[in-house]
């Protein structure tokens, strides 16, 4: 039965003293599991310098020189370092884990990044360390606050350079675990994607921090390295010190400290139950996400590189429902051109032939790339120039990225879907620059899929209530629940005030997902969901009532969700949403929809239910 209690008060982002462990001191925090397994041992606490910041100092202008040289001498060294790192990566767990520290050695040679930091010094009259430190820092901060969480873990990559780069000014150096012999759980503040990778994979048995999300790079190599792993725990790391005995669960995101005997025990039998889950996933991997009275769906994979190919194929996905473009134009110093682009859209179109792959044109505001186009920020860039706004005003940009798409759609089965439509004249105008990329490149007798299908995102409430009318130019809708959440709510889910209105199962929410399927099956066009909703187990019971053909979601979930699927009955589903769509409050309905998850499937989803 405590598994029971634990299982609920692991919901809380607290830490919380189980009660009849008292006497051992038991205690329990709870955060994100990012790599699965469960193992118990000593923890070492790695020392934490996260706030330390270098003192500002006045530097007069003759010194200038001697400053620029040091900084000059410690991207050197880091340069050094990381390059090792990458190299010892690659040798250990392959090409596509080591390409992670190809974007921190871009951070090293960002001119635009460095220039900054030597006007800093020129200007303000400061210390190299300081200024760098300042520099990073607002660079850091701005992809911090950015909507998209793949875009947001990039700050942890620009933070990550910069920590080495300081530690070579300052001549600090970072924790050495060389002296430990034995096996250890590592508990952090935060761990760099460097810092992971340099663990000794014969002693660290895993490791817990306070920070850190599913889609960080830490995360990525946890998962290479097999090792059980949690994030965001929020302050384990004050609250543990080195020796404690724990218990670190990576599939339900929790680490116990002092684990009583009972603990121990029915920690054993949920071992056996996960490890047997893990058979069951994997003999169901080749298989169709089937309901029990004969309905499919379509379960493909959300994809933000090319290295990620590897894990939707492992993941059984049936080809990539949303392949993310924007990494192509992060951490540079100028745009991609269309050879690069077509290179990129390429290989992932054809190592994943013949499944369908939906590449989203460039989703991201003017502000991110603008050492490269020279723009500036905007005061609320979620409502302002981006995505397709973007594209439609820089149509240089957006028409190299079409002939790229076109040229690669050759090489696979490939399909374009545009971000951010508002209404029928984005759509239009969009698609008669798509039409003047296919003249000029008939003009100049290279191919392209002349049957190529173009869809849209639905992800804006305008979109939605005239799904109807896009519907007669599109070929497939797909619903980023992300934003139509936070457009239809007007709530920004980053905002800790307002973040608990943030609501999924909202009745408005469905109605509109209800309005756009309904306008696909008119038009005989499918309708997908790609975001966050698609793998949240409760969610999918009312997506696939609501008639989604579609399912794209992260490779790691894909599994469990089609173990699902597999388990559930579309009628069921489809009488849940008629009860949903009567309901006043957005509790009910998600009391009702998690209810039937724990009839289909129990035990599998602990931390959703």
């Amino acid at each position: 039965m405590r598994i029971l209690l634990v299982r609920c008060l692991e919901r809380i982002n607290i830490m919380v003293p189980v009660s009849n462990a008292a006497d051992k001191g038991e205690r329990i925090f709870r955060g994100i599991g990012v790599s699965p397994g469960v193992v118990r041992g000593r923890i070492v606490v790695m020392d934490h310098d996260h706030n330390e910041e270098p003192a500002r100092r006045h530097i007069p202008k003759e010194k200038h020189p001697a400053e620029l040289d040091r900084l000059q001498s410690a991207l050197t060294e880091t340069r050094r370092e990381i390059s090792a790192i990458q190299s010892q990566v690659q040798k250990n767990l392959g090409d596509s884990e080591s390409a992670i520290f190809d974007a921190h050695i871009l951070v090293l040679e960002d001119s635009t990044l460095i220039g900054e930091v030597k006007r800093f010094v020129e200007t303000e009259n400061v210390n190299i360390d300081y200024a760098f430190h300042e520099v990073a820092e607002k660079y850091a901060h701005a992809l911090g606050t950015v909507e998209d969480e793949y875009l947001r873990e990039r700050a942890a990559d620009i933070r990550d350079v910069a920590s080495r780069v300081l530690n070579h000014l300052t001549g600090h150096s970072q924790q050495d675990l060389s002296h430990i012999t034995e096996p250890y759980i590592l508990v952090s503040h935060d761990l760099t994607p460097s810092q992971t990778a340099s663990l000794d994979r014969e002693l660290a048995q895993g490791f817990a921090t306070d920070v850190g999300g599913k889609t960080s790079h830490t995360a990525i190599m946890a998962g290479s390295l097999r090792i059980p792993a949690v994030v965001g725990l929020k302050d384990a790391s004050e609250n543990v010190v080195t020796g404690d005995y724990v218990l670190l669960d990576g599939f339900n995101g929790l680490l116990v400290v002092n684990p009583t005997d009972q603990t121990l025990f029915e920690y054993g039998q949920l071992e056996k139950e996960q490890e047997d889950l893990q058979v069951k996933l994997l003999e169901i991997r080749d298989t169709k996400a089937i309901t029990l009275d004969g309905h499919e769906i379509m379960l493909s994979a959300n994809v933000e590189q090319i290295s990620d190919t590897a894990a939707v194929l492992d993941c059984g996905a049936q080809g990539v429902g949303l392949f993310r473009t924007e990494y192509l134009f992060l951490d540079r110093k100028t745009l991609p051109n269309e050879e690069e682009q077509y290179t990129s859209y390429s290989r992932v179109a054809q190592a994943l032939a013949p499944e369908p792959v939906i590449f989203r044109t460039l989703d991201i505001g003017a502000d991110k790339i603008s050492h490269a186009i020279g723009e500036t920020d905007e005061a609320n860039p979620f409502l302002g120039w981006r995505a397709i706004r973007f594209c439609l005003a820089r149509k240089d940009i957006f028409r190299t990225q079409l002939r790229a798409l076109l040229r690669a759609s050759t090489t696979g089965n490939l399909k374009i879907m545009y971000p951010m439509i508002s209404g029928v004249e984005e759509l239009d105008e969009a698609n008669a620059l798509l039409e003047e990329c296919k003249s000029e490149l008939r003009s100049e007798k290279t191919e392209f899929d002349e049957n190529l299908e173009v869809g849209i995102m639905i992800e804006i409430p305008s979109a939605a209530l005239t799904a109807d009318v896009l519907g007669t130019r599109a070929k497939f809708f797909s619903i980023g629940t992300n934003d139509l959440i936070q457009y239809t709510l007007a709530v920004d889910r980053l905002n800790e005030k307002v973040a608990d209105l943030y609501d999924p199962t909202h009745p408005a929410l469905l109605r509109l997902m209800q309005m756009t399927v309904e306008a696909g099956k008119r038009h005989r066009i499918w309708t997908g969901v790609c975001g966050e909703m698609a793998g949240d187990p409760a969610a999918v019971t009312l997506l696939i009532g609501l008639g989604i053909n579609e399912l794209s979601v992260a490779p790691t979930m894909l599994p469990q969700i089609k173990y699902l699927i597999r388990r559930l009955k579309y009628s069921e589903a489809q009488q849940l949403v008629q009860e949903a769509l009567e309901c006043e409050s957005s509790m009910d309905v998600l009391v009702r929809a998690r209810a039937m998850v724990q009839r289909a499937a129990p035990g599998v989803f602990h931390t959703a239910i």
